[in-house]
């Protein structure tokens, strides 16, 4: 039996085979990844090689948008469970190029859901956005309730690509469950990412770009964490059609993480305040509730460990 994670190479996918290769001592990983240049491709063959040589993990560079390719795994490998990674992420980047986000986000997902109505699994996981909810959903974040308007192409395809699963569910059948992870951080973490992009314009001397006035909060949520509540998703009873929170529910304002840094790092931050940006939210918090009562789902790193945790492995990789 194996398990397919698309974006296997990418910052959550290559902690989450990790994380896979530790719990299932029999588990089978099929690693998608096309190694695409959103970012320095070299980073994510770098997150690949902490598993590329395990003998239970095959490494296919491709693409899940691509229909052939897909229905080849699903014809010659006995997937029973797709961890669904893959896409493009980023509020900022989307605005500028919005038909890249269609297309793999909408489309590619569309691919891989029409490939397992051919070829039944147990679990089809897709691992959304917080910023599904968007202006206008009441605070903090419930799955269930009335979602707002989301501020960009990123989480409106997000949104798009979530009905996508639950028509799936409805009409045909597939155990399909889609997560929302909150501002996950930690080692590995995307270049484009806040906390790296802070830590690094710290240990420069260079001025850290803060939109807005500093009092945006966020609910950051270390990936450990989350790799924790997506494996619960691939098993767990009663999931299949929900939508499920996967956050910390302590959001802090960016001002504040910017001290953490400056603690952990032994620096102090010279920050340029920059006007708002159109696509973000003022405060992120995700309500749980849900997530424990059907993955037993508890955060297990605060922000200040999780920031020490971070700060050990850039230190790590500047030396």
């Amino acid at each position: 039996m194996a398990v397919l994670v698309t974006g296997g190479a990418g910052f959550i996918g290559s902690h989450f085979i990790e994380r896979l290769l530790t719990a299932d001592a029999d588990a089978r990983i099929i690693c998608l990844d096309d190694f695409n240049d959103y970012y320095d491709p070299a980073l994510k063959r770098s997150n690949a090689a902490q598993f590329v040589r395990h003998e239970r993990v095959e490494l296919v560079e491709g693409s899940f948008c691509d229909p052939a390719l897909v229905e080849t795994l699903f014809q010659r490998g006995d997937i029973r469970g797709v961890m669904h990674l893959g896409g493009y992420a980023g509020v900022r980047s989307s605005m500028t190029e919005p038909l890249i986000y269609e297309r793999a986000n909408v489309h590619g997902t569309l691919v891989l859901l029409e490939t397992v109505r051919r070829n039944p699994v147990d679990r089809f996981v897709f691992v959304s956005s917080s910023t599904v909810y968007g202006a206008g959903s009441p605070v903090p974040f419930q799955e269930d309730a009335r979602l707002g308007v989301p501020l960009s192409p990123y989480g409106i395809t997000k949104r798009a690509a979530e009905l996508l699963t639950l028509h799936y569910f409805q009409a045909h059948g597939v155990p399909t469950v889609s997560m929302r992870p909150f501002s996950v951080y930690g080692p590995r973490m995307r270049p484009d990412l806040a906390i790296l992009v802070f830590a690094t314009a710290i240990e420069r001397g260079q001025p850290i770009p803060l939109f807005g006035d500093g009092s945006y909060r966020r609910d950051f949520t270390h990936v450990s964490d989350v790799c924790a509540g997506l494996l619960a998703a691939l098993d767990a009873p009663a999931v299949a059609g929900e939508a499920i929170n996967l956050g910390h529910h302590e959001p802090i304002a960016m001002i504040e993480l910017v001290r953490l840094l400056e603690q952990e790092l032994g620096r102090q931050a010279v920050i340029d305040f920059r006007p708002a940006f159109a696509g973000d939210m003022p405060i992120t918090c995700a309500d749980l509730s849900k997530a424990e009562r059907l993955l037993g789902y508890r955060p297990q790193v605060s922000i200040a460990e999780g920031v020490r945790d971070f700060v050990r492995w850039f230190r790590s990789q500047r030396s």
